[in-house]
């Protein structure tokens, strides 16, 4: 088991915010790039955003770009999620996932630990 443990989710209003965090037991985070994905009840699986080896490097989907922004803190082996002016659409469970690599995919195939997912809710 990857022994992740991800934060932060829950209940928010329209244009409110969250802060997801993910801490690992067993992995060395800032060996590995981080990558956190959605999944919305009747949809795929998506990538939301994802931070390198060197956090120089980061992604995020059209959908979140100026909204969300990812860190990492490597004296506590933790990656956030900082959620702002969040919209019903961003309803979904919220993984965080661990890639080997270092590359930072878009896929979540790619990535090789997974944590169980955190349910965050935006009200309308």
């Amino acid at each position: 088991q990857s022994q992740f443990a991800e934060a932060g989710g829950g209940l928010v209003q329209s244009g409110g915010s969250l802060r997801l965090s993910c801490t690992n037991s067993k992995l060395t985070l800032r060996y590995r790039s981080i990558g956190w994905f959605r999944q919305a009840p009747g949809k795929e699986r998506e990538l939301v955003s994802a931070i390198g080896r060197n956090e120089g490097f980061t992604r995020y989907s059209d959908t979140v770009e100026g909204r969300f922004t990812i860190s990492r803190n490597n004296f506590k082996n933790a990656v956030y999620l900082q959620m702002n002016s969040l919209e019903p659409d961003d309803t979904a469970v919220y993984y965080c996932a661990a890639e080997d690599n270092g590359y930072g995919a878009e896929v979540a195939w790619a990535y090789d630990y997974w944590g169980q997912g955190t349910q965050d809710t935006v009200s309308s």
